[in-house]
């Protein structure tokens, strides 16, 4: 039996519906495992473009592309390739992994070491007559960048070259999905972006559905036409990067999409004239102005802050736009990399992201009193 999982977010209809449902799966798995049991339940269309699998460690986003490629039979459910059927467990069919079209990119790109740039491209297509094998690796080794390094082994070239490499060994094949477990999550966003492009630019011609997982929500924003967010193997959230993780309606995703700051609270007072409400944060005298939802007054509710809208002031300020001007004290600082972390006391413990150049200028230290400015509009409401 399949559950059917409401996402919060519905994806618009970009495509016509035979594009858009180039790959349609209903999947049931179970794990049972010594420390604990899990079950991934899914029912998705994936169109083509670039979709991101999102979600923390062990949401199911690798079992879900384990189960296309057929590496991981599920025990019940289907799985339709536009007309084909890959899977399907009532009627007992499940192709095989190797007739299934299905191009994957591991996060450790399995190249083989003793193989040339060439021979790796050419392994997947050996059947075929020699000189169709030189087209195909030559047309995919010159639309990755790659050609000139048709000879050299894996160790003789750099990380994003041998990620091109895998991408180019798995798209030689002519595969009608694309699954990438975090092939490029070791690379700097620069190289990778160039990498995605070239990707993008491949599949316009091809038209086919890609699976992208990663736990980086840099990386959601930068590659996703379109994100699905993953929790104990059931989808929780799907649609654009902007509309799943700019305003989280659940605290996972928010969570994951980098709001360092979440408290309780309930609603105290509600403006509809002016299209916000104050909320008081569980444990404290803190109130927040907030946008306006649906809640009458005592309604209990979750707020979220990223520490990157928190301005901090070093003498109370006024005449300002910001509705939330809050007194406190710093409690402690770190550095990480090129970024300040402070967390500051004012009823609640909140952290606050700045730059060295900021904390400097503010003459901030353990124990200075400062006034945090926070946006309406930064504030995000979720349930309770």
């Amino acid at each position: 039996m399949n559950v059917e999982t409401k996402p919060d977010v519905i994806v618009e209809e970009e495509r016509a519906s035979s594009v858009r449902c180039a790959l349609s799966l209903q999947l049931r798995k179970r794990f049972q495992t010594r420390d604990c049991s899990f079950e991934l339940n899914v029912d998705l269309e994936i169109p083509a473009g670039i979709t991101i699998l999102f979600g923390p460690s062990g949401a199911g986003k690798t079992t879900i592309l384990d189960c296309i490629a057929g590496l991981t039979t599920p025990e019940s459910g289907m799985l339709n390739l536009k007309e084909r059927v890959l899977f399907n467990g009532e009627k007992g069919i499940d192709v095989s992994p190797q007739n299934r079209r299905v191009g994957y990119v591991f996060q450790d790109l399995a190249l083989f070491p003793h193989l040339s740039v060439k021979k790796n491209v050419q392994y997947g297509i050996a059947s075929l007559p020699a000189s169709e094998r030189e087209e195909r690796s030559r047309q995919i080794l010159e639309s990755f960048h790659v050609a000139e390094l048709q000879q050299r082994k894996p160790s003789e070239i750099s990380g994003g070259e041998r990620q091109r490499v895998a991408l180019a060994r798995a798209l030689v094949t002519d595969p009608a999905v694309l699954l990438l477990d975090e092939p490029l999550a070791a690379l700097d966003a620069a190289i990778k972006s160039k990498i995605v492009d070239d990707l993008r630019a491949w599949n316009e011609s091809h038209q086919i559905p890609i699976l992208y997982v990663t736990h980086s929500r840099e990386e959601v924003f930068a590659l996703g036409e379109r994100v699905i967010v993953l929790q104990n193997g059931k989808v929780i959230a799907q649609g654009t990067p902007h509309e799943v993780m700019t305003a989280p309606r659940q605290e996972t995703i928010a969570v994951l999409a980098g709001f360092e700051n979440i408290f309780d609270a309930h609603v105290t007072a509600i403006h509809e004239d002016r299209g916000t409400m104050t909320c008081l944060i569980a444990g404290s005298n803190v109130q927040l102005e907030t946008p306006l939802v649906r809640a009458d007054v005592g309604s209990a509710l979750r707020v979220g802050i990223r520490a990157g809208d928190i301005l901090l002031a070093s003498i109370e300020p006024a005449g300002l736009s910001a509705r939330n001007v809050i007194p406190g004290r710093v409690i402690s600082l770190a550095q990480r990399d090129v970024i300040v972390v402070a967390k500051v006391n004012c009823g609640v413990e909140l952290e606050v992201h700045l730059t060295l150049a900021a904390r400097d200028s503010l003459q901030l230290q353990p124990g200075r009193e400062v006034w945090l400015v926070i946006k309406t509009h930064s504030c995000h409401l979720m349930a309770s």
